[in-house]
């Protein structure tokens, strides 16, 4: 329609305008909500979301779409360095001479030292869903790692997988369960008791599982929220919440097994029918009295055995956890703790629990890439086995070594694709002299990153407005329609590896166009690609009946035997596939390495308990600290404070101030308030990039945390659970 816009305070000629309402996905974040796009004279200027639809949702970033879409930051054609690296300079040149540069250095790298010294990185901005489902390595469930160098005969493809989402997503369900959390849902509406346990539900993106949990609270529910935060899910469902010391969850859960236990509220016919190693727990969990659980995780002793009864004599409970269990030393073991105890409820595949979505559900396909026969092992595989063998790739915490040191044999061309490394991993300057150290350093993104300024060729990358795909929400399909042209020469992220595929000469293995790959999605799953551009809101595939307890007929199982699809057949407290590798088959607590109880000492020099990496709804970790309207409700990058550490330090609100320990120091923004544990401290993450103001650009909160920490069986940094101080700056 066309509508008259009138410029107020000025008389100058009526324009016209043509405005357009669109159904279709957003584009600032892979997750893809199915909104309203309102566009004037073809370009997006809001998103609207659609009444009674459980996918739309506009978050704060949806509602700056047209800031990320349009800002005068976005890269917009290829470019070639031509200073030196970190130098940031660089010159403008076609997509031509970018593939012809990278094409020859790769074949003269590969040439030289084999084609496992080259490497692909992936990050969140690759995670659009059917660049993911496409270019997925062999042998993976789910993967956003890139195969594209598969073929080649390069076994180093990695990304955030290495420090994000795997233990909780992939490891830690394989040892209790024998699958993965793609295929296992909670049923938070028909719970009677919600753990929300090392998770923010109100910052996901988006933030589906808050809603559920303020509906669950209206017919009833109870809510308890276990963080070292009261976070800002917890103060606005008004929950309960119990504060503990960062890296010390497992303990707690440990503890409210033994009042479990000693109470007798376990489901006795689930555990003797169906666990495997509920003896050796009942026995290690003695250690773990509420006093003793006092001492380590400083909640009190009268709190853990209310949290214990609580859980025992819920009806079903459901557990919303996530990477606040992730980044210790104790992460995989933490999240079986929690999810054992869950177990110990009866709660798993119950109404209410933890339930596994029905196998013989209709999926849409997946292209698996395997490497050529003989291809050597990636780098990690010896370090970190149970990574590998659910991802089928390299461990990036390692790259440092093989590229400085040729350990285990030299790493010397990258491509970084939709990620910012320096911004992620630990020990920042580490990886600013191993970017620099490379022969090849390709980056692709939307927008310029720390790492780019080391890059020899930068490629632009569209956003998801600007592409087709699809999306897939549990048993609906959907077209991610192109609501605007690609901006500049920018290109969909899917057709930059095609055509990379194309010119090392097998581009024949993946689908050309965006097209080809839908269809290759969609084939046999009854649903065409003329449906979905028929049916813009989506087509729903019709579901098999849910049928709970699989495991007592046999469902769980490809071999039809009943049971879990676990070595034992049962849910592993102890874990055979955990034991087969040297690690500890039960959930054991691990004490942080750098601690008060581990590092006295140390904690004299610096009393408070770091943390890092609660989400906020003003960023996606590095992103957007360059758009204006989320900039303005988070000008500073802050660290949150105790009311009485603060006063001791003579710190108020808004002060600036030096957060500090062994390895480093960082200026931040103080929040004091009562919302966080005394004597912890939670420091924003995503700062040191190229981007925003000058307080964000210089606070890269991984000066301060430390890249020989991590979880031995993941090998995921410790982002919690180390130590620092603050003082005024």
């Amino acid at each position: 329609m066309a509508i008259t816009s009138v410029k107020q305070q000025q008389k100058v000629p009526v324009s016209f305008q043509h405005e357009e309402i669109v159904l279709g996905l957003c584009g600032v974040c892979p997750e893809g909500c199915v909104n309203l796009i309102h566009l004037v004279d073809g370009k997006i200027e809001r998103l609207q979301p659609i009444k009674g639809d459980p996918d739309s949702i506009v978050c704060p970033r949806g509602m700056s779409a047209k800031e990320v879409v349009y800002s005068p930051d976005r890269i917009l054609y290829p470019q070639m360095r031509v200073g030196e690296r970190g130098e940031g300079q660089f010159k403008r040149v076609t997509w031509d001479q970018a593939y012809e540069f990278i094409v020859k250095k790769l074949k003269s790298i590969s040439d030289q030292f084999g084609p496992q010294s080259l490497a692909v990185y992936t990050g969140r901005g690759n995670f659009e869903f059917g660049l993911n489902e496409i270019f997925s390595p062999s042998g993976t469930i789910e993967s956003s790692a890139n195969s594209v160098l598969f073929p080649y005969g390069s076994p180093n493809t990695t990304g955030v997988g290495a420090l994000c989402y795997v233990s909780y997503g992939m490891i830690a369900p394989k040892a209790c369960f024998g699958t993965y959390l793609r295929d296992i849902f909670e049923d938070i509406e028909n719970s009677d008791l919600i753990l929300v346990w090392g998770d923010n539900p109100i910052t996901d993106s988006p933030p589906k599982n808050f809603y559920k949990i303020k509906k669950a609270i209206k017919r009833g529910a109870k809510v308890i929220v276990i963080d070292h935060r009261r976070s800002e899910t917890a103060r606005a469902l008004r929950s309960e919440w119990i504060g503990l010391r960062p890296g010390t969850d497992c303990a707690l859960a440990l503890g409210a097994i033994n009042v479990l236990i000693k109470e007798d509220l376990y489901d006795h016919d689930f555990v003797e029918k169906w666990t495997h190693g509920f003896d050796d727990l009942k026995e290690y969990v003695k250690q773990f009295s509420p006093e003793v659980v006092e001492q380590i995780t400083w909640v009190p002793a009268e709190t853990v055995r209310s949290l214990g009864i609580q859980i025992g004599r819920s009806k079903a409970c459901s557990v919303i956890t996530y990477t606040g269990l992730e980044y210790s030393n104790c992460g995989v073991q933490s999240l079986r703790a929690v999810w054992t105890l869950q177990a110990l409820t009866g709660s798993i595949d119950v109404p209410g629990g933890k339930v596994f979505k029905m196998p013989n559900r209709i999926q849409t396909n997946r292209l698996l890439t395997s490497k050529p026969e003989g291809t050597v092992k990636p780098i990690g595989f010896k370090e970190f086995p149970l990574y590998y063998e659910v991802r089928n790739e390299a461990h990036a915490s390692l790259f440092p070594r093989a590229i400085l040191d040729n350990d285990p044999y030299p790493l010397r061309g990258m491509i970084i694709a939709g990620s910012s490394i320096i911004t992620a991993w630990p020990d920042p300057s580490l990886w600013r002299r191993a970017l620099a150290a490379l022969d090849l350093l390709v980056v692709i993104n939307r927008f310029p990153t720390e790492d780019s300024l080391y890059a020899d060729i930068i490629l632009p990358a569209t956003t998801m407005f600007e592409i087709e795909s699809y999306m897939v929400y549990d048993n609906r399909v959907i077209l991610r329609k192109r609501v605007i042209p690609p901006q500049g020469e920018a290109r969909n992220d899917y057709l930059i590896f095609t055509e990379l595929a194309n010119r090392l000469g097998y581009g024949n293995l993946y689908p050309q166009t965006e097209r080809e790959m839908i269809k290759f999605a969609l084939k046999g799953t009854g649903i065409t690609i003329e449906d979905l551009l028929e049916n813009p809101s989506g087509v729903y595939i019709p579901e098999p009946k849910m049928e709970y307890k699989k495991y007592e007929k046999g469902i769980l199982r490809k071999d039809g035997i009943i049971g879990f699809d676990t070595q034992s057949g049962k849910f592993e407290i102890a874990s055979e596939w955990l034991k087969a590798h040297g690690y500890d088959p039960l959930p054991a607590y691990i004490e942080p390495r750098e601690g008060p109880i581990s590092s006295p000492s140390l904690a004299k020099k610096y009393p408070l308990v770091f943390n890092s990496g609660a989400r906020t709804n003003y960023d996606f970790r590095s992103q957007h600290h360059n758009i204006p309207s989320l900039v303005t409700r988070h000008p500073y990058p802050l660290v949150h404070l105790n009311t009485e550490d603060a006063s001791s330090r003579g710190i108020k609100e808004g002060d600036i101030v030096k957060v500090f320990n062994s390895r480093g120091q960082v200026l931040f923004r103080a929040h004091v308030n009562a919302n966080i544990k005394e004597g912890v401290v939670e420091v924003n993450m995503g700062g040191g990039g190229p981007l925003g103001s000058p307080a964000w650009r210089q606070s890269n909160v991984n000066m301060l945390t430390d890249k020989d920490n991590f979880d031995e069986i993941s090998g995921f940094p410790v982002y919690k659970a180390l130590l620092c101080d603050v003082v005024k700056a």
